[in-house]
């Protein structure tokens, strides 16, 4: 892990995708996995992943993602499906929606915040306990 130029620790290596601070990128973007913004875009995102945006990343977009983490500039109505997450000198103008809000002291938020309830899981998926997650077992 390894501290950025504003004192962070970021562990980039459990990021799936990382577009970097030279990347100025427009359009559509869809993702499932974990995707950092380091330098700018300006567009939309309709995913189920978690999106993060960098210290000096500037996101003029509506997004929509399963966690949104932000600790750059977000200009634009956002929505957590999980929750969204604000963190020291992190920037949002625009409207949030979701079920958890972590806002964390040095922010700068100006908008409208609705909280709604999580979503229970589809009654598709089987009630074995471990939601599909790999279970260890300990060795004895």
């Amino acid at each position: 892990m390894a501290k950025d130029s504003n004192g962070l620790d970021i562990d980039e290596s459990m990021i799936d995708t990382v577009l970097a601070e030279d990347i100025d990128f427009q359009g559509v973007m869809k993702f499932t996995k974990s995707l950092m913004i380091k330098g700018k875009f300006e567009g939309q995102i309709d995913a189920t992943g978690h999106l993060f945006v960098g210290p000096n990343a500037i996101a003029n977009a509506t997004i929509k993602a399963g966690i949104i983490t932000n600790y750059g500039q977000i200009n634009g109505n956002v929505e957590g499906i999980e929750k969204v997450e604000l963190y020291r000198n992190a920037r949002l103008t625009g409207d949030i929606k979701t079920p958890e809000l972590i806002i964390e002291k040095g922010c700068i938020f100006n908008g409208n915040c609705a909280m709604q309830d999580k979503k229970p899981a589809p009654a598709s998926q089987p009630t074995g306990g471990n939601s599909g997650q790999a279970v260890q077992q300990k060795k004895k």
